[in-house]
């Protein structure tokens, strides 16, 4: 029996393998670019454009930035990747992956120890630090379901948990074509790089 491709060929012209991948086949410009296009809630967003999960990572290293002053470039540019895996896989909405089961959450490491690895970062964070970016992930999808999702703040509270008084304020949901998003992505992730290497 032949057996199924397992990699995607990417914009770069780099063939990444989904079962083995390695950091050699990872550039930031394939991540910026599949994450812009990526639409997070499935689509289920108000506004002319698709939310996208580069829009939403952004928002997430911002949080995270805020709620963690002084914390390192290093652990800034892993809150901005924490979803980059998605830019081969795609955003499963969390019903979906418990459906699927553990078979997901193993290709999502794989690739998101290749993206690490490829950045300079551990190819498994630390646990405070993981901790703290799953916690500015849920402030953003708190906001992002009571924004643009449809959802009531009763039930975003009951789902992701209710929001510190002062989390969120001054962060909005944006809704911007792709390449605006792509863009300000992999700026921001130059800029992070540098200040990486500007403090080693």
């Amino acid at each position: 029996m032949k057996q199924p491709r397992a990699w995607q060929r990417m914009l770069s012209g780099r063939r990444l393998d989904l079962l083995d991948p390695t950091p050699l086949d990872v550039e930031i410009e394939d991540i910026a670019h599949g994450l812009a296009f990526v639409a997070r809630w499935n689509g289920q967003t108000r506004g002319d454009w698709p939310y996208s999960v580069a829009e939403h990572s952004l928002l997430v290293e911002a949080i995270f930035a805020r709620a963690n002053p002084g914390v390192g470039a290093r652990w800034q540019l892993a809150a901005l990747l924490h979803d980059a895996p998605e830019y081969v896989i795609g955003d499963m909405i969390s019903p979906v992956k418990s459906a699927i089961g553990a078979a997901y959450g193993e290709m999502d490491a794989r690739l998101a120890a290749a993206v690490h690895l490829r950045f300079g970062l551990p190819a498994v964070l630390p646990g405070a630090i993981k901790k703290a970016i799953k916690d500015a992930d849920r402030l953003s999808a708190w906001a992002e379901a009571v924004q643009i999702a449809g959802f009531s703040e009763t039930e975003a509270d009951r789902l992701f948990g209710k929001p510190a008084d002062g989390a969120l304020r001054g962060l909005t949901i944006r809704l911007r074509p792709p390449a605006e998003v792509r863009t300000d992505f992999t700026a921001r992730h130059r800029d992070l790089m540098a200040a990486i290497a500007s403090s080693s």
